[in-house]
């Protein structure tokens, strides 16, 4: 990574301007990309309207729900376009788009892109951790801390606990309820979504059923967001991460070595909407998802980047905190006898 990067003070390298090239919207290609995401994912979830009432066996609908899911995580990275004002040339389309999206995906248009905003802002930042990003400890701060914050932060980075409850616990709660010192406009995309939500179900229940909804929605919903889940901590999660104190961070370093390039096989980048090319999206989040693999293949030393293929992606499992020491993601197992003697 150090003939990609530069240390604070020397400045940003020529290449650079290469990747601003690719900054601009392109509103046919986002059209297209509604029409090839917004009218399958809508026929998927017909598809498994039709499975219930016609008493299919359930199994049949929920395997159905797996690509409506997959259909779901791309609508999702429209969304986030949206709330990064790339997916459109006009921002009243980005904004308007955002919030239509943001409904199909349980998310709120502008609580969500304010917490993300702060994600980028402070991504690799050891000071300012916290909003819009995975909690994440280092060790020193681990050892010092209770038995009972140990417990909850061995909690929350549990595989099962991550992967199950908090996908549930976002999309069906957190994002229902507006955030302490969120703004008005914070709280009110999240009350227009929520409206919008039940909308939807009351529709759904003179129509086909609130059972029948249910039965439907919910399915997708949770397999979307488990699958979004992974997608995010495994971009800052994995092994050649980085974090530095404030006053010495980079941020072409927190873009390119802390933000994963995520090489997925080519149907799970077309569902993830290029997302797994994060090194270059926070490099230049104004660029939009069907820009990042051009911005890829035209500027070679964004092909220096080790990638992390699925099978690598596997161990960030196991990357619990970050050592301040070796500088690097280390497991709970790595610190056992410091945490033991702490």
């Amino acid at each position: 990574m150090s003939n990609l990067v530069s240390t604070k003070g020397i400045g940003r390298p020529d290449w650079i301007r290469s990747v601003a090239e690719f900054n601009r919207s392109d509103t046919r290609k986002a059209v297209w990309q509604l029409i090839n995401t917004v009218v399958p994912y809508l026929a998927a979830m017909g598809l498994m309207v039709f499975s219930v009432l016609r008493g299919w066996p359930y199994p049949v609908t929920l395997a159905l729900a797996v690509p409506a899911a997959g259909l779901a995580i791309r609508l999702f990275i429209l969304f986030h376009d949206c709330c990064h004002d790339s997916f459109f040339t006009s921002r009243r389309a980005n904004r308007i788009m955002g919030y239509i999206t943001g409904i199909l995906t349980f998310t709120p248009y502008d609580s969500w892109r304010n917490a993300h905003n702060t994600h980028h802002a402070t991504a690799g930042n050891l000071d300012s951790r916290g909003t819009g990003d995975v909690w994440t400890m280092t060790v020193s701060e681990y050892l010092a801390s209770s038995r009972l914050k140990r417990l909850g932060y061995r909690l929350v980075r549990n595989p099962f606990f991550l992967l199950l409850v908090v996908p549930f616990w976002l999309s069906m709660i957190a994002y229902r309820i507006p955030q302490r010192n969120g703004g008005p406009n914070a709280a009110a995309s999240v009350w227009i979504t929520n409206l919008g939500l039940a909308v939807i179900f009351g529709v759904a229940a003179l129509t086909v059923g609130w059972q029948t909804y249910v039965l439907v929605q919910v399915p997708v919903v949770l397999l979307a967001w488990s699958a979004g889940v992974w997608l995010f901590y495994v971009q800052h999660q994995h092994e050649d991460a980085y974090w530095e104190a404030e006053d010495r961070c980079d941020p072409l370093k927190a873009a390119l070595q802390g933000s994963s390039y995520y090489k997925l096989p080519r149907v799970l980048q077309w569902v993830s909407g290029n997302i797994g090319l994060h090194h270059i999206h926070h490099l230049r989040p104004r660029i939009p998802n069907y820009h990042l693999q051009r911005c890829q293949d035209a500027v070679p030393a964004l092909q220096k980047v080790r990638p992390l293929t699925l099978r690598r992606s596997l161990k960030s499992v196991a990357m619990n905190l970050w050592d301040e020491e070796t500088r690097q993601m280390v497991s709970f197992g790595a610190i056992g006898s410091r945490a033991r003697t702490g």
